[in-house]
């Protein structure tokens, strides 16, 4: 019998109409060349970036990993210091499908946080699979995260308020991020933000199945940009959890989460299993998932209702985390 898939809400159903002439559900590494030229057209300019005026811009070259090549951090900082005090930082970690982006991508979304809690941004640039597969992303994510917990000071945040966050492929690499951090004895971030993100390469959960051919990021791009990542050992049985945090046997010790997904996407099953896992290792974690949102639905309609009540739950959960 087959799977019914559940109704996108109305609003986001007539922005998805939209979006889907420029955005196909199915994506493959045949495509990949303009698909990166899609997301390019995307990016935010510096101009953006600042807030008219209400950030500071920077892009600093660090350190990668050993024998690695070295990484772009993009630093924005409140442009008008209203006391000394070092700030939160949030360390972001842009989507892709582990195969598109750049440290600007998604870029709007932690911006308004940082408006909003007077909060420092730094975001990485991790190379990309097919061309750097596992480990390069996650490992280039964590030597970013070295480099903001030792430079805290320097970009006026605070190292121990450093919230790690990230949408899609850049949500699955903070979950993986917090792992490797953990297992490391590496800095331990004040919470993680994973929004509707790729978590299991498996690609076979009941909302993968329901979606196929619908909407953002179907089964076909899930597998695209698993198998770019891991090849052929994509769904088989040593895929490490840094790599896929799904496969993860251990979540215990993991610094409070906030997670949401839409109900009528692939990632839905994926991160509310996770969720569940969390609170069964003992962790703090709160679960959103919003009624018929598609992928990625509040980058892509950002004014809808759902949209903005999605958007405002993160900041509520952030201000909770950051007052406590």
């Amino acid at each position: 019998m087959p799977l019914v898939p559940p109704p996108f809400d109305p609003e986001l159903a007539a922005a998805l109409e939209l979006v889907g002439e420029l955005v196909p559900p199915a994506i493959t590494l045949d495509h990949l060349p303009v698909a990166r030229e899609g997301v390019g057209a995307l990016l935010p300019p510096d101009e953006t970036l600042t807030g008219g005026g209400a950030f500071e811009v920077e892009d600093r070259t660090v350190p990668g990993p050993a024998g690695a090549p070295d990484i772009s951090l993009l630093i924005c900082r409140p442009a008008a210091p209203v006391h000394d005090d070092p700030r939160p930082v949030v360390y972001h970690v842009h989507g892709g499908g582990m195969i598109l982006g750049t440290n600007r991508f998604g870029m709007d979304v932690v911006l308004e946080w940082a408006k909003e809690l007077d909060a420092v941004v730094v975001s990485v640039e991790y190379r990309l699979a097919p061309e750097n597969p596992y480990p390069a992303a996650v490992e280039d994510v964590y030597a970013g995260l070295l480099w903001t917990a030792e430079h805290a000071k320097e970009v006026g945040g605070d190292a121990e308020r450093i919230v790690i966050a990230g949408s899609s492929a850049g949500g699955g690499l903070t979950a993986a991020l917090a792992l490797l951090a953990r297992d490391r004895g590496g800095p331990r971030p004040l919470g993680q933000v994973l929004m509707c993100p790729m978590l299991d390469d498996r690609n076979d959960s009941p909302s993968v199945r329901q979606m196929e051919g619908i909407g953002i990021w179907d089964r076909t791009s899930n597998e695209t940009g698993w198998t770019a990542l891991l090849g052929e050992r994509r769904g088989g049985p040593d895929v490490p959890a840094y790599a896929a945090p799904a496969r993860a046997e251990d979540l215990t010790g993991l610094p409070p989460t906030f997670l949401d997904v839409g109900s009528a996407e692939t990632f839905r099953d994926e991160v509310v299993a996770y969720a569940s896992r969390l609170w069964q290792a003992g962790g703090r974690a709160e679960l959103h998932v919003w009624p018929g949102g598609f992928h990625g639905f509040d980058a892509f309609a950002p004014q809808a209702a759902l949209s903005q009540t999605a958007r405002a739950a993160r900041i509520q959960w952030l201000r909770r985390l950051l007052g406590e």
